[in-house]
């Protein structure tokens, strides 16, 4: 079971988090609504090349990856989409497309979208499309060390409502 792996780290780290498990759902915004979660607390996970080297780009339901933003973050104009074919062996027993934006247990940066950071809870698929985690942004920080870029055209981010 792939959230098992998910909830160990977490529990090593002594983490507080809740795992909510949801009726199948495969795009974010429909994880969110399975979890009665707004769409800006919940994290989806893009995977990017960036120099050739993978990583992830971190950012709400209900916003899209701004690539110009990570250029800047990254410090190169080197950064494309990656193709399921480059990263899904890279994430053994995980669910494609329900990757936890825990870029550092897979070798990679991950770069989460400023508006995101400025939540006081973060919530993410736990490497399956029936469960998710959710718990503060300041673990979740903490523990993956995430490179926070800007978008071009940030909005002010939505305030956290706790739920």
């Amino acid at each position: 079971m792939p959230s098992q792996k998910m909830k160990e780290y977490l529990d090593s780290h002594n983490i507080k988090y809740m795992s909510i498990r949801h009726s199948p759902a495969f795009t974010t915004q429909e994880v969110a609504q399975a979890t009665h979660i707004h769409g800006h607390q919940m994290a989806k996970v893009v995977m990017l090349k960036i120099n050739g080297e993978l990583a992830m780009a971190v950012t709400a339901a209900d916003r899209m990856v701004d690539i110009p933003g990570i250029m800047r973050a990254a410090g190169t104009s080197d950064v494309a989409l990656a193709d399921e074919k480059e990263f899904e062996s890279r994430f053994e027993g995980v669910e494609t497309g329900a990757m936890p934006p825990f870029g550092n247990l897979y070798g990679m940066d991950v770069y989460v979208d400023r508006t995101l950071s400025k939540n006081r809870e973060i919530a993410f698929n736990a490497g399956s499309h029936t469960e998710v985690i959710r718990m503060s942004y300041q673990d979740f920080e903490r523990l993956v060390q995430p490179r926070v870029y800007s978008p071009a055209h940030a909005e002010e981010p939505v305030p956290s409502t706790g739920r």
